[in-house]
């Protein structure tokens, strides 16, 4: 009786692994990804020693270090994924002519998907700059939430998305600061994750700086471009520079989108102390 029962677990089992390869479309993706992670712990196994440099010293032996860890993310990067539904965006994240990716893909409904292990470098920055920081997607966790762009986020998925940040943030120990869009770090290039974004929410939590400028006045020596810096800005395009920074910080003005109002320097000028 008990050979039989055992032969019944077998069964259910392999027909349990069967029925999930079967039903997960991403089963083959699932495959490559184990592969290629596993290519890359291997080279990370080896005691460094391949360094040859001509006209130079070398040791006899290898020496590795014992004092070492994983490098840990410092920023984060929200985008929207400007697509038509979750689906849609787990599939260009699944093909590799995309040469896209995100660690977290996070659909309306609050599902969140994680896609890459944290340790890892996603291709979600691209060409961007934030403060001294350049190769963004080497220090940084991407965040893809599923919205085209042109609409308000759901509650269920701002809840998710806090609720992972929480988790990102007590994991790494990454300032309020360094939670950033991809607008912010691409001026002129994107715009996501939208002026429908609410950040302002976001900073209440912890998640990112906002301003107070009750009883601010802007100093006549106030130089604009020079604050912009400050907060991380990319200001080799100033006009590009002014517009990430109001869909961020001024996501109400669908105007002036360009120019920057009174108003508009008391919030730059107090963000500009509380990013120094």
């Amino acid at each position: 009786m008990r050979v039989f029962a055992g032969s019944l677990l077998i069964v259910a089992t392999f027909s349990a692994f069967v029925y999930s390869c079967a039903h997960n479309p991403y089963a083959k993706t699932n495959k490559h990804y184990k592969k290629h992670a596993k290519q890359l712990a291997q080279s990370l196994r080896p005691v460094p020693n391949k360094l040859f440099l001509d006209s130079a010293i070398m040791p006899v032996y290898a020496v590795g270090t014992t004092n070492f860890d994983l490098r840990k993310p410092n920023f984060v990067i929200i985008h929207h994924t400007a697509q038509n539904s979750c689906e849609q965006t787990l599939k260009t994240f699944t093909l590799e002519r995309t040469k896209v990716s995100a660690h977290y893909v996070i659909c309306k409904d609050g599902t969140i998907h994680h896609m890459l292990n944290d340790y890892l470098r996603a291709w979600q920055a691209g060409v961007s700059r934030w403060g001294n920081f350049t190769d963004i997607n080497s220090s940084s966790i991407g965040i893809e939430l599923d919205n085209n762009g042109r609409e308000a986020f759901p509650e269920t998925q701002i809840t998710s998305l806090i609720k992972l940040l929480d988790t990102l943030k007590r994991n790494y120990s990454i300032p309020p600061a360094n939670f950033i869009g991809h607008s912010d770090i691409a001026p002129g290039r994107k715009v996501d994750p939208s002026a429908f974004f609410p950040w302002q929410t976001l900073a209440h939590r912890g998640f990112g700086l906002w301003y107070d400028t009750t009883a601010v006045v802007v100093p006549e020596y106030f130089n604009a471009p020079q604050a912009l810096r400050i907060i991380g800005y990319n200001i080799k395009d100033t006009l590009a520079a002014i517009r990430s920074f109001k869909l961020h910080f001024v996501p109400q003005d669908t105007i002036a989108k360009r120019s920057l109002t009174a108003d508009d320097k008391k919030i730059l000028f107090d963000l500009s102390r509380r990013y120094q």
